[in-house]
């Protein structure tokens, strides 16, 4: 049986009111306003939806929403039967990762995304009318970046470390590159390969799988300067590449030639960020791709342009790049004082 609330009182609950739908309660043609679910109830659609409702997404994508609702679960457990998937039940669980939890906006924003996606499913099964979490939306965007951004002088000093000698320079160059001059990100480049570059009469262009994707269904484009970086690391490469080669390999003793993993870009341009002397606080791998944004705004490149560039899914988010693209000029003793 489903797991219920304690009854209650008569003043409460008045002769003829609805009582809530149970997933075992037969259709009786009423409008389902609520959903009662046990726990091994709830675990089941849950796994329902994991493998069925999300089949053709990429196991980061379906990862993300298993452990989101995973915690889901957690506090549905503490609610003892009061959890009834109405709205006012869906801004309780906000409140409560926001204020106990102490939850990012980002977090919390994915938390949301991850149940209103579940609840999706269940009015799509026809145990729930209206998607109860589709009013409560996630917190807004910060107004800013948390990362920090490259200033001129630091993509200077950074270029001033990269070199050109080995093969493993030059893929270095070319990672770096990529994400400064291509906006592209560090997954993106890992899941690259050689066949994946195309030379055309407008240019060069390179078709990337980015977070969550499950096929490289994006074509972005290269200039001059990351695609030939690109170039130059094919042709120091030791062995012929064939079009389905990863487009960058390891080059360590017990991993050589095998495709490169996001944590080895990470790690080997932190190095380089420490080499140049610009690390500081918020400066990240990931904060080149940010930079990538601001030089093209600072360059007149239409802002439409940026964001199709970027891939953002709003114009809203290409316009905090915009709001920051005086940042590139200035000092960066002054950004380290004021956090950017």
């Amino acid at each position: 049986m489903p797991e219920s609330a304690a009854s209650p009182s008569d003043d409460e609950s008045p002769a003829g009111e609805d009582a809530p739908r149970s997933e075992d309660a037969p259709d009786d043609g009423a409008e389902p306003e609520e959903l009662e679910l046990s726990l091994g109830q709830l675990r089941r659609r849950i796994g329902e939806f994991l493998d069925d409702y999300l089949d053709g997404k990429s196991d980061e994508t379906i990862g993300t929403y298993r452990r989101s609702l995973n915690g889901f679960q957690k506090w549905f457990v503490q609610q003892k039967g009061r959890f009834r998937f109405r709205e006012d039940d869906v801004r309780a669980y906000k409140q409560y990762l926001t204020e106990e939890r102490g939850l990012s906006q980002a977090t919390v924003s994915t938390y949301l995304t991850a149940l209103r996606r579940f609840c999706q499913y269940l009015v799509d099964a026809g145990l729930l009318e209206e998607n109860p979490a589709t009013g409560v939306k996630g917190n807004r965007r910060p107004e800013s970046h948390s990362r920090a951004i490259l200033t001129e002088t630091d993509i200077e000093a950074l270029e001033e470390v990269l070199g050109t000698g080995t093969p493993l320079a030059c893929r270095d160059r070319a990672c770096v590159y990529l994400m400064l001059y291509a906006g592209l990100a560090e997954i993106e480049i890992v899941r690259a390969d050689e066949g994946d570059l195309e030379q055309t009469l407008m240019g060069h262009f390179l078709r990337v799988q980015g977070k969550g994707r499950t096929v490289k269904d994006e074509r972005v484009p290269l200039d001059d300067k990351a695609a030939g970086a690109v170039y130059d690391s094919l042709d120091a490469r030791e062995a012929t590449v064939a079009p389905e080669d990863p487009l960058f390999v390891s080059h360590g003793h017990r991993s050589r030639g095998q495709r490169l993993k996001t944590r080895s870009v990470r790690s080997r341009i932190n190095d380089l960020l420490e080499k140049a002397g610009i690390k500081r606080r918020g400066l990240t791998p990931h904060s080149l791709t940010h930079t990538a944004a601001l030089l093209w705004l600072n360059a007149g490149m239409d802002v439409s342009e940026v964001k199709d560039r970027m891939r953002h899914g709003t114009l809203e988010t290409t316009m905090i790049y915009y709001k920051r693209q005086g940042l590139l000029k200035r000092d960066p003793e002054e950004l380290k004082e004021i956090g950017a």
